[in-house]
């Protein structure tokens, strides 16, 4: 069930589009006729909600009035005034509904501290703390997942069962930040399809460049947490490896001996520190700094997800020079690439009727009207639209979305990670162990990927025996 993107009109112009979708039988309320106002107490005459799929933006409920309260993890945009002035935009349609921003720093921490009360304001980026299984305590359903699936990619990202309680702002795919000026100075014409080809024109780079061949991050700490997500499609084009063969797998860090799989990845990164392929300090690293330095040509690579193209381009003049690249994995002739959605709108459940209403109109509209997926070089949400021209680089590369857990196993995968203390897209420390060892010599990667297969074996005896 391998979920992909079919390309269509040129190279540049892609439309997503996915193989699998799950029989709906959520409740469904549909809209009021077009051009009307909101009904009496704020939901359809029947008392139910609209969904997702029901209304349309600019034609109903255009005389709803409500104070919305949005928490989010973007405060730069909101610094910027730029998620300001989407709301003016929005209210250009809806006078009557007035939205406030929240930025919040420590998002994922705060914000789910804040969900355990019922009052925490009315829409927010759907914190990935929160299991799947108890989204229905926090979030107002959107919609079944097989009628919003049909226009809409990942849609099963923020579901559970056939009910749908998220949709994603922008969409991710998980590749490589290069800057094409510093490979073109040193002769590098091909892209890095492998581990092997990655590693020589890292080694190319600093043979023949001022550049630094591969810029880590590791002072910032979370940024090394971008190496976990190649492990799974990017390393195995199999969209069930992360949530239904990974619990399962056994020893699933070895060394496959191909150039793929989770060993794959960490080695490439081990082999860079090692070889003196990264700066010379990576405990002087700046995340600020870095993005101007890739953008005049002081660094040729970074691995990142496709969200920083945006902040990379506009941190100095040379934006053109910016490229973005799959992870160097060759699975049986073909490349993937990891895309899944970045964090999820979500509909306080607890708000009065009005304000969900008119905060479903506003999601919609920031989906489907507002550019805020383009504005970040993200993969768009609406299937119909293309994909932006950084993608150019991945002609030929098949993206990947995660399926989901099957219901009986909704929490085996996250129990797993979390008893075995991986912690994988969850806690950065494996990763950061990866990089110390190399710089010192403490352990070859052998050995480390030796003692996670251990942990994970002892995780996986405690849960698939229960």
């Amino acid at each position: 069930m391998k979920k992909h993107f079919n390309r269509k009109l040129c190279p540049t112009v892609c439309a997503l589009t996915f193989a699998v979708l799950f029989s709906a039988c959520a409740e469904t309320g549909g809209g009021p006729a077009s051009g009307s106002a909101s009904s009496p107490g704020g939901g359809n005459a029947d008392g139910t909600l609209p969904t997702l799929d029901s209304v349309t933006v600019g034609q109903d409920y255009t005389d709803i009035s409500a104070s919305l309260e949005f928490k989010t993890h973007r405060t730069d945009l909101l610094e910027a005034g730029v998620l300001d002035g989407y709301a003016a935009e929005f209210q250009k349609l809806y006078p009557n509904v007035r939205i406030t921003y929240e930025g919040i720093t420590d998002y994922a921490e705060t914000m789910t501290t804040r969900l355990s009360t019922p009052n925490w304001g009315d829409v927010c980026m759907i914190p990935t703390t929160v299991p799947v299984t108890e989204l229905s305590n926090y979030f107002e359903p959107l919609g079944s997942l097989a009628a919003l699936s049909a226009t809409y990619n990942f849609m099963d990202n923020r579901a559970y069962g056939d009910v749908v309680y998220g949709i994603s702002s922008t969409n991710n795919a998980q590749g490589v930040l290069y800057n094409k000026k510093v490979f073109a100075e040193a002769g590098i014409t091909e892209i890095p399809k492998t581990p092997t080809e990655f590693l020589d024109a890292l080694q190319t780079i600093k043979d023949k460049t001022d550049a630094i061949p591969l810029y880590t991050n590791f002072a910032a700490g979370w940024t090394m947490g971008a190496w976990d997500a190649y492990i799974g499609g990017s390393a195995t084009g199999d969209p069930d490896f992360m949530n239904i063969v990974l619990p399962h797998a056994e020893n699933p860090f070895a060394d496959r001996g191909d150039g793929t799989g989770p060993y794959a990845v960490y080695h490439t990164l081990y082999e860079a520190v090692k070889r003196g392929l990264i700066e010379d300090d990576p405990t002087t690293t700046d995340w600020e700094s870095s993005k101007a330095r890739i953008n005049n040509g002081e660094i040729a690579t970074m691995v990142l997800g496709s969200w920083a193209i945006v902040q990379m381009q506009e941190a100095g003049p040379n934006p053109d020079d910016i490229g973005y690249m799959s992870f160097p994995i060759t699975v049986g002739g073909k490349q993937y690439a990891s895309a899944g959605p970045d964090y999820n709108y979500g509909i306080n459940k607890n708000s009065p009727k009005d304000s969900k209403i008119a905060a479903l109109l506003y999601i919609k509209w920031l989906v489907e009207e507002s550019n805020f997926d383009y504005d970040q070089g993200g993969i768009p949400t609406v299937k119909a639209n293309a994909l932006p021209d950084i993608y150019a680089a991945f002609e030929g590369v098949e993206f990947v979305s995660d399926s989901p857990s099957p219901a009986d196993e909704a929490d085996l995968m996250s129990n797993i990670n979390v008893d075995s203390e991986m912690g994988l897209n969850m806690d950065n420390q494996h990763v950061i162990d990866v990089v110390e060892a190399a710089l010192t010599g403490s352990a070859t990667m052998e050995e480390i990927a030796a003692g996670w297969n251990e942990k994970w074996t002892a995780a996986q005896k405690k849960y698939l025996t229960n």
